[in-house]
């Protein structure tokens, strides 16, 4: 092979493989910093991964929230409908949280599926739901008046 083709190909070949190393590390990069979105239902099934960070949302349930007196702990209920899930966040709540509204939570399941939230998104005005949420409680509608149906009701 003469030695300037050597050259070239040498480099072509070192072009290539810095490119791939590059696109892998942004693929892994990108990886770790996505937050799929459960409802309530799929994380009650055991659909959503334990060691991922998660979003997770739906409509607080009313008369479950409960604050600790002595930290900003607070644990709540959370359902799309069908299942109910618990929240446990330790931080302030957005002024807008309040039980029977829409939120998006986004942290880990603990061993007992329980949500550690590390941040707590709750609605901006009367009409807003989360789309992730609009969607799930939708499909649980669904479900249930396909059920209803079959059943002859």
């Amino acid at each position: 092979m003469h030695p300037q083709r050597k050259k070239r190909l040498i480099l072509i070949v070192l072009v290539v493989l810095g490119v791939g190393i590059a696109v892998g590390l942004a693929l892994s990069a990108l990886q770790q910093n996505i937050n799929l979105f459960y409802t309530p239902s799929q994380i009650a099934g055991g659909e959503a991964p334990m060691d991922a960070r998660i979003r997770a949302g739906g409509m607080v349930v009313d008369g479950s929230v409960k604050r600790s007196p002595d930290s900003l702990e607070t644990q709540f209920a959370v359902s799309d409908g069908d299942k109910q899930i618990i929240i446990a966040y330790d931080g302030i709540l957005p002024d807008l949280f309040r039980e029977g509204q829409g939120i998006v939570a986004l942290g880990r399941l603990d061993e007992n599926r329980m949500l550690i939230a590390d941040e707590v998104l709750a609605k901006h005005d009367e009409e807003y739901m989360p789309p992730e949420v609009a969607q799930a409680m939708e499909k649980v509608n669904q479900m249930k008046r396909d059920a209803d149906a079959a059943a002859g009701y």
